[in-house]
């Protein structure tokens, strides 16, 4: 598993919300998911201990759990 900056990726990402703990973005340039290597749709970052998603539709799930955040990046 790689670790996901999404600060040296962020040019390709495009921040649709940020809730100061949690930031929602789109993936703009097909970067992979650090958890499977394939291209992701959406990433939620978090540095929440919890959080509850609704994912729409039947969306596949890659979950990555780092010392100071939890990211959940969909596919479709």
């Amino acid at each position: 598993m790689t670790a996901l900056d999404v600060h040296e990726v962020r040019h390709r990402l495009k921040l649709k919300k940020d809730a100061g703990h949690t930031k929602l973005f789109e993936n703009r340039d097909s970067v992979a998911c650090p958890a499977c290597g394939e291209p992701f749709d959406d990433l939620l970052a978090t540095d929440r201990r919890e959080y509850c998603l609704d994912p729409p539709g039947s969306a596949r799930l890659c979950v990555v759990r780092e010392d100071d955040r939890l990211l959940l990046l969909t596919h479709q």
